[in-house]
């Protein structure tokens, strides 16, 4: 296959290259700020951190930084193959060849094919992450055994939700009008919306086992703050994160009256019952300013602008040539943009960032006013030291890459509501 260049061929190259460098950049940053500061544990945290504990995390952020730039190297190069390399092309030439003559089925396969190359391609880098990095750091509990029956159950959900919707999205690009990317939209919205509706109580118990919460006197507090917060749940569950990793979380997920509360049996055992409230209220705070609406009013107008651009870019032939596809077709247009738009969405981290920042403070005023707020302090304190988060990451790097505050800028805005200066 002759590679045709072309303008489309520019911008891919650019806006690649371009996303890289600054990625790097972003990364080498994090390393050398992360080791300058790995010596001295930040005032606001002395009595609380230990310097052993703080060089832990320093260390384990520094470890995944590095690993993270090898992804970089690799997702890029794996990227390039795809495309120019001719290696999306050749896989639609096969399946061509194969006895399917359906041009749906066809595309069926082909993107199934991608995602199940590209998902054992990245298996060394994963493999590493969790057998050598977590288990450097004594976070990895998963074994072996427990990690390939993750595989097979996450190729079953594959096989069960991803053909059916697979399918469905390119009948709809095949044989609905113009404006199929409005349906498409609507099937898509319409998916999301039921796996954050089915994710508590029939998909997350095939990975995890959840029990009700017995311990009374805490399950009794914590009913008190969700009358308190007017929410409600169809319980309050403990997850058995431990199985896989000594990381502790707090969460609540579902939609309508499918919601449920879930405490990873890690966190239960580091808190003690007033750290657990206020990082309930913590979660809480999310529900009563609606954060969870509000993310999926942002992901519909994301998704509905991408389907536009797509519905425009498939009906240009050097969109296809451009990009190492020489017999254009509706599920390779389909194929090529899924690749190529992280390259661009990338730049809109710093606004979902700052975005998600922007929550976490609301939620953790909210927190304020439900439960004591140094109780609040001292439960994230000990989770970031749990977790061996890096208490000083670069400026920039976070406002990038991180969901939440940084430790500093989040303990110092909790201390000024109550009027202390750290």
């Amino acid at each position: 296959m002759k590679l045709i260049m072309n303008w489309i061929t520019l911008i891919f190259v650019v806006g690649l290259m371009t996303s890289v460098l600054i990625q790097l950049w972003l990364d080498l940053r994090q390393i050398r700020y992360v080791r300058q500061h790995r010596d001295t544990v930040p005032d606001a945290f002395k009595d609380k951190i230990s310097l052993v504990a703080h060089q832990k995390a320093a260390d384990y952020t520094i470890a995944r930084a590095r690993l993270g730039i090898v992804e970089l190297y690799f997702g890029s190069i794996l990227l390039l193959a795809w495309t120019l390399g001719g290696g999306l092309q050749l896989l639609d030439t096969a399946w061509r060849h194969s006895p399917l003559t359906s041009p749906l089925l066809n595309g069926v396969g082909v993107l199934l094919s991608v995602l199940l190359i590209s998902a054992v391609l990245d298996l060394p880098v994963t493999l590493y992450r969790t057998f050598v990095i977590e288990q450097r750091f004594g976070f990895n509990r998963i074994t072996p055994g427990v990690f390939i029956t993750d595989l097979a159950k996450q190729l079953l959900l594959l096989l069960i939700l991803g053909v059916p919707l697979v399918t469905l999205v390119l009948w709809l690009m095949l044989d609905a009008s113009s404006l199929w990317w409005l349906y498409v939209w609507g099937v898509w919205m319409g998916f999301s919306l039921f796996l954050l509706w089915a994710w508590p109580a029939f998909i997350a118990p095939l990975f995890n086992k959840f029990i009700p919460l017995d311990n009374v006197e805490l399950k009794q507090r914590i009913e008190n703050l969700l009358d308190r917060c007017g929410f409600k749940s169809n319980g309050v569950f403990v997850m058995d994160g431990s199985k896989r990793s000594s990381h502790g979380n707090a969460y609540f997920s579902g939609l309508g009256t499918n919601k449920r509360i879930v405490f990873f049996d890690t966190l239960l055992k580091s808190l003690d019952a007033d750290e657990v409230e206020a990082v309930l209220a913590h979660e809480l705070g999310h529900f009563k300013h609606k954060h969870i609406q509000k993310r999926i009013i942002t992901m519909a107008g994301l998704s509905l602008t991408g389907l536009a651009i797509l519905a425009l870019l498939m009906r240009l032939p050097e969109f296809y040539y451009g990009l190492g596809v020489s017999t254009p077709s509706t599920y390779m247009a389909l194929a090529l943009f899924m690749m190529v738009m992280p390259i661009f969405s990338f730049y809109l981290q710093p606004v979902m960032a700052w975005l998600s920042r922007k929550h976490e403070f609301e939620a953790d005023n909210y927190a304020m006013q439900q439960s004591n707020a140094t109780t609040l302090i001292q439960a994230l304190v000990k989770l970031y030291k749990e977790n061996a988060s890096t208490l000083t990451p670069d400026p920039l790097y976070s406002a990038f890459h991180d969901s939440h505050p940084p430790a500093p800028v989040r303990i110092r805005h909790l201390s000024r509501k109550l009027g202390n200066n750290l």
